[in-house]
């Protein structure tokens, strides 16, 4: 069972700068093909300041920011029993190419099913850029699976 003593946990800040070949390469994997995420003039002329951050792309940075796993790990939940439970996004500013993204996450509930078959957990995250702004709010469910 997990701990209920990580409800209301924050994490440490996790940071991740954006630059163009990341963002047209995940724009690419997921099979993006609006030319303002690959190209920098059509990014400018949509009125970016660079290429912007392709949808979902702020989960991919926290997953590479390794948040996500520093989480798993201080809940002490080993990573073949996880499941993605599903995610959420607010949008409030682009995130460009040339940001540098800072992420902070806070566990807001842990929860069972089945008996305790099923753990939730779920954390509310928060992208901000450089200059403080917030970027995007994040929200994902955990499953743990025993």
């Amino acid at each position: 069972m997990i701990d209920r003593k990580w409800l209301g946990h924050v994490s440490a800040p996790a940071e991740l700068a954006l630059d163009r070949a990341r963002l047209r390469f995940f724009a690419e994997a997921i099979g993006e093909t609006d030319p303002v995420y690959t190209d920098v003039e059509a990014a400018r002329a949509a009125g970016y300041a660079d290429l912007p951050a392709p949808p979902t792309f702020l989960f991919a940075a926290e997953m590479d920011s390794g948040a996500t796993m520093r989480t798993l790990a201080d809940l002490e939940i080993p990573l073949a029993k996880v499941l993605h439970g599903e995610q959420g996004f607010t949008y409030h500013r682009p995130a460009c190419a040339g940001d540098v993204i800072t992420v902070i996450s806070k566990i807001v509930d842990i929860y069972d099913k089945k008996g305790g078959a099923l753990e939730f957990v779920v954390k509310q995250s928060e992208a901000r850029n450089q200059h403080g702004e917030l970027v995007a709010a994040l929200r994902s469910t955990l499953v743990c699976r025993h």
